[in-house]
């Protein structure tokens, strides 16, 4: 068995030769023992080890000192804080530094080796998705078949894939952060199928969505009444169980909520509605938002707890804007299920459609180019007749969003200083392209004539 090291720092003797004990009868770690916190830095400077345990209340250099002094030399030891006050405010201090986790003193034995147990996998993690090469294949996945509802062709996205599937293989909390439509959902469920849990549950629940008066009971369950007329009932944590629970809109729950469910993610403990008895449950929570839940604007109604044991392992998924190159793809994966479910005759997707909705910002993201797939299917089946090519084109829009498009609704991403004639060369070459190479009907549309048109692409 590889012995770790562990540093622990406390100017407390009896505490550290305590903890010295201890560590070393379970056979796992090798500590290394500091009491005068001056000697710290010069220490760290020669030396690694695998895990810190940091006490906060110390003479000359407190923790918060020594975890600053951490940070700022770029340590990434996970460091585990030991305090002997319960202090909300300095515990999310030394979160917000970089602490693994905040553990109040007296701490029950087996639950700091759990805790312990719990950094050192979250670091080995860490490392793995770190020494992720650059350049990923999504033929590289090793669980290709977990990410299927998330096509993709984007370089930046493969690389997300790739850290999502490092990510599925822990048990730590995950926050997955992204705008509207951009597909938090798909990427929580590929998280659950990804991982040892995909044979178990997967649980989805929008919190903004719930009455808050009684999504507590909802959640973790309810007891029996006392007069025996209520029956217990489970709430969304048993029926997770050996599973996976995603909550979206993670800012709408009460405070309570939160308090409950971060208890929950640190120690695998909940009680349900109506009562104080303790149960178990082995669940992994995954949170999500539209928002970003760091801005000062949400920390009085926010636990920073749950955040910080959620943002442990945090999720950005770009928008559509961002990874445009998609769009073709994308839309050929949505009209392929549209297909599948309505039987209509359409074969694929034009490749001037394809250049055509790149073109536009999605403000909706995933869900607003299904949308505008969904409405060209349908525009088909209500008129009993398909595109004499089998192909979704450009005219195959609703006139509002084909409208809406060349009305100037751009990708901004796309967009950058340009002199006039590239510009000028730009559309006239997009828009031969669209009117599959007719020089006249392109020369027409732009009201000029062919010679003009003929310029302008010579130019470019």
């Amino acid at each position: 068995m590889t012995m770790r090291s562990i540093l622990i720092i406390d100017d407390d003797v009896a505490v550290t030769n305590y903890l010295m004990v201890f560590l070393m009868q379970s056979e796992t770690f090798e500590p290394t023992v500091i009491n005068e916190s001056l000697e710290v830095p010069p220490l760290l400077e020669q030396e690694t080890f695998d895990i810190i345990l940091l006490d906060m209340d110390m003479p000359n250099l407190s923790g918060i000192d020594l975890l600053k002094m951490i940070r700022e030399n770029g340590i990434e030891t996970p460091v585990i804080v030991l305090s002997g006050v319960n202090d909300v405010d300095l515990a999310v201090k030394a979160l917000k530094l970089g602490a693994f986790d905040y553990l109040t003193k007296p701490v029950d034995d087996e639950y700091l080796l759990e805790v312990v147990e719990k950094a050192l996998r979250n670091r080995d993690l860490r490392n793995n998705i770190s020494s992720l090469p650059d350049e990923l294949s999504r033929d590289d996945l090793a669980y290709e078949e977990a990410f299927a509802r998330l096509p993709t062709e984007n370089p930046e996205m493969i690389h997300l894939l790739h850290r999502v599937e490092k990510i599925a293989m822990g048990r730590q909390g995950v926050f997955v952060m992204g705008g509207r439509g951009t597909g938090k959902g798909k990427v929580a469920e590929a998280i659950h199928n990804a991982g040892p849990r995909k044979e178990g549950p997967f649980v989805a629940v929008n919190a903004a969505a719930q009455d808050q008066d009684q999504f507590a009971g909802q959640l973790f369950g309810q007891a029996a009444d006392w007069t025996g007329e209520q029956q217990e009932t489970d709430g969304l944590i048993d029926r997770a169980e050996g599973g996976t629970l995603y909550i979206s809109n993670i800012e709408s729950l009460s405070l309570a909520v939160q308090h409950r469910l971060d208890r929950l993610i640190r120690t695998g403990e909940y009680y349900r509605e109506g009562t104080t008895q303790i149960r178990s449950a082995d669940v992994r929570v995954i949170g999500g938002s539209t928002k970003d839940l760091r801005s000062d604007a949400y920390r009085d109604s926010l636990s920073q707890d749950l955040l910080y044991h959620l943002w442990v392992n945090l999720i950005q998924i770009p928008l559509l804007r961002d990874r445009s190159d998609d769009i073709p793809l994308l839309a050929e994966h949505y009209l392929k299920r549209d297909v599948a479910r309505t039987g209509v005759a359409i074969t694929g997707v034009a490749p001037e459609l394809g250049v055509f909705l790149q073109t536009y910002a999605f403000p909706g993201n995933l869900e607003e180019l299904r949308d505008v797939i969904a409405t060209c299917v349908r525009k088909y089946l209500t008129a009993g007749e398909v595109p004499e090519d089998g192909l979704l084109g450009v005219d195959s829009l609703s006139n509002y969003m084909r409208d809406k498009i060349r009305a100037g609704t751009r990708n901004p991403a796309k967009r950058r200083l340009r002199k006039l004639p590239e510009i000028i060369n730009e559309h006239c070459t997009w828009t031969v392209e669209v009117l599959k190479g007719d020089l006249g009907r392109a020369a027409q549309e732009l009201g000029i004539t062919i010679e003009e048109l003929e310029a302008f692409l010579r130019d470019g």
